[in-house]
């Protein structure tokens, strides 16, 4: 059981509760995506005063992991000045692959957007770790007008999958709508060795994200290994992607997979339930 290199078993859970045909690729319109834009200080306040503890005594997998992950922040120094001990677990747990709580959470995102205010349970987690997201995700620094700017900026990242998508989405706009684990390491070795046999070949994305961070240096992965193997991309819900070419192993036979998906960020976000526990949920993008 393992989470290394270019495919994780997260990739490999994706979709897996649809069944029947090519799954589809669209913009996944019963994802919770929120993005808490305008309201992240007031949602950490209803997290921590409601949501976390209550989650925890209903939920024992992840009462237990989330446990496990404050203790061990509370006798590590942290390695982050950036995110704050909660965005830390909140990595933790979700790259703790003996637990599945990754496919738990990516379910419920996936297809409970229109129960995001009553039967969602996994609020603390999605919270903590969209932060983290949000707070890692690189940003290029610039000078106009002596006022110091920032911008995004992108990652290229990889992704193999053992599953068939649909093909005919050329120029359409896409999201994952889950939290959608992607690698640095590209599609083959330096050698040119194609890695399907190992992490699947039946599907391959060439992702342009804006909005996913690297968080393989806070992995449980590396701290359990100490080594860092993933260098994992994490794409968050709400991210709007174009496809823009798709390419087959009938046409190209040297491609890495049977079907070679290149996806671009189109950067800007589209939640449609953001700030809804707030206010009327102000749809981004």
């Amino acid at each position: 059981f393992c989470r290394n290199g270019l495919f994780s078993t997260t990739s490999l859970y994706f979709f897996l509760f649809m069944i029947g045909g090519d799954y589809p690729l669209d913009m996944a319109d019963n994802s919770v995506d929120d993005t808490y834009d305008g309201c992240a200080d007031k949602m950490l306040e209803k997290v921590k005063k409601e949501f976390l503890e209550n989650e925890k005594n209903t939920n024992k997998n992840f009462s237990d992991a989330w446990n496990e992950a404050e203790m061990y922040y509370k006798g590590e120094k942290i390695a982050s000045s950036t995110l704050e001990r909660d965005e830390l677990a909140a990595i933790y747990v979700y790259t703790q692959a003996p637990t599945n709580i990754y496919y738990e959470l990516n379910k419920a995102v996936q297809k409970q957007g229109k129960e995001y205010k009553t039967g969602f349970n996994y609020h603390s987690l999605h919270y903590f770790l969209t932060r983290a997201i949000q707070k890692l995700a690189p940003k290029k620094s610039f000078t106009i007008m002596c006022c110091l700017k920032e911008k995004i900026k992108c990652h290229t990242s990889y992704r193999r999958t053992n599953v068939s998508f649909e093909q005919d989405v050329l120029n359409k706009s896409i999201r994952f709508g889950r939290f959608t684990s992607s690698s640095l390491h590209p599609l083959k070795s330096k050698e040119g060795i194609n890695l399907g046999d190992t992490y699947g070949e039946k599907s391959c994305f060439v992702i342009e994200t804006c909005y996913g961070a690297d968080i393989s240096p806070y992995s449980w992965v590396k701290i359990d290994s100490g080594k860092d193997t993933e260098a994992e991309i994490l794409i968050p819900p709400y991210e709007e992607f174009k496809v823009t070419k798709i390419e087959t192993r009938e046409k190209d036979k040297e491609l890495p997979c049977e079907v070679v998906y290149t996806v671009k960020s189109t950067r800007e976000p589209v939640s449609r339930h953001n700030c809804a526990f707030f206010e009327p949920s102000r749809s981004h993008g």
